[in-house]
């Protein structure tokens, strides 16, 4: 593989694989600079990160944690918000989501976690068995979420076909949600 791809890659294609066409070989912006809750994000990531310097999640068992750890291996790259090491010699990502937790967790949240999972486990050779996300619409709630080998292992297919279309400059099918065309930002020059 010639370059490394994000969570946000992954994320996207799952939406729908087209969307990595018309960004990535065509590369059509979708100017998601725009979007209030982006850039809201970002702010609460920057917040966290100088409030939460010194403090450790002694309750799930975290012994260390590394802030804002930029990570790549042969495919994939991302930055952490915080990458964890707990009390069983494993460790775990954990990541700010500026959402309200209302008894679900969003694939895409799950997906970037195993993303997440796949680089610290290649960076500090390290066993990842699970993850967390922090909701700071709903004060700070944190729910721990399950990674198991085969969502790795999907994570690291899903690559591959990422570079495949990008590489090759392959037209892929539509996604079969067809509602999700409904608010696709390359919805108008998308050919069914």
């Amino acid at each position: 593989m010639n370059f490394s791809i994000t969570p946000s890659h992954i994320i996207e294609y799952l939406f729908c694989p087209r969307f990595t066409y018309f960004e990535y070989v065509l590369r059509i912006p979708q100017n998601e600079e725009k979007y209030y809750k982006v850039q809201k994000g970002r702010a609460v990531h920057e917040k966290k990160t100088l409030e939460n310097q010194e403090y450790l999640r002694r309750r799930i068992g975290v012994k260390n944690k590394l802030q804002n750890q930029y990570l790549t291996n042969e495919y994939l790259r991302g930055e952490v918000d915080e990458v964890l090491t707990l009390s069983d010699g494993t460790m775990a990502p954990l990541d700010y989501k500026f959402a309200e937790y209302k008894d679900r967790i969003f694939d895409t949240y799950k997906t970037q976690l195993y993303c997440y999972a796949i680089l610290i486990e290649s960076n500090f050779e390290k066993e990842v068995n699970k993850g967390f996300l922090v909701y700071t619409r709903s004060k700070n709630k944190l729910v721990e979420v399950e990674i198991e080998k085969k969502e790795k292992q999907k994570v690291r297919q899903n690559a591959e076909e990422i570079i495949q279309i990008i590489q090759d400059n392959v037209y892929p099918k539509a996604t079969k949600y067809k509602k999700r065309c409904l608010t696709c930002t390359f919805r108008n020059i998308c050919t069914k």
